[in-house]
């Protein structure tokens, strides 16, 4: 039977008051169906009508699942690892992670999916952990750049394994609905730590692994 080992996190005080004061500027449920109320009728509808009168509660409770990572410690989820893995010293690799985010310029959604892989060193997690710390980045306002190298610098810093590799692969609706108005288009973003970075045959591995160019689409 495997050993669980608990990691023994630091409390960053600057990230804690940073998240109280969050917390205690955040508007009320009634303050937030009121606004949505107001980006109705400058749309030119109107909110008060049968068909539409629900519909300021019902975007509040999908901001509440859209969002929930802003409630949620990623490297909670990182916390707990096996260390008994009988010699395992080959790269781990999670691929096609599914998400679902939004653009924080323009509040449309990202749909994509995001491939994982870590050499360890003496421990592994559980790989269920690695897909919530997607859901946790994911379900915040998010660029694919800085959510990949979020994903990647949470995962270095808590696990400590010998390197890291992130890649993203998403399709964004502020693009593909507005704008330029583009379809079938697909970002890629990559980041590469530790020897993923300075081992150009251990970065080749993982790409080879997660098969980029012959994934399914999107």
């Amino acid at each position: 039977m495997a050993k669980v080992v608990a990691i023994k996190q630091q409390p960053v005080k600057t990230k804690q008051s940073a998240r109280a004061k969050a917390v205690s500027d955040r508007p009320s449920r009634s303050e937030a169906e009121d606004a949505v109320r107001t980006l109705i009728r400058w749309a030119g509808d109107n909110p008060r009508r049968p068909g539409m009168i629900g519909t300021p509660a019902r975007v509040v409770r999908a901001y509440e699942e859209w969002f929930s990572g802003y409630a949620q410690d990623p490297r909670e989820y990182l916390s707990r690892t096996f260390d008994e893995v009988a010699g395992y010293d080959e790269v781990v690799v999670l691929r096609d992670i599914s998400f679902e985010s939004h653009c924080e310029h323009h509040l449309a959604p990202i749909i994509g999916r995001v491939h994982i892989g870590y050499l360890p060193r003496n421990r592994v997690v559980g790989i269920s952990k690695l897909a919530r710390l997607v859901d946790v980045y994911a379900k915040r306002f998010q660029i694919q750049e800085k959510m990949t190298a979020e994903i990647a610098g949470c995962l270095d810093s808590v696990l400590k394994p010998f390197g890291v590799a992130v890649v993203v692969e998403a399709a964004h609706q502020c693009m593909t609905t507005r704008g330029i108005h583009k379809l079938g288009v697909t970002m890629v973003t990559s980041q590469m730590l530790g020897v993923f970075r300075k081992r150009l045959e251990t970065r080749h591995e993982f790409l080879s692994a997660i098969n980029l160019r012959g994934a399914a689409p999107l």
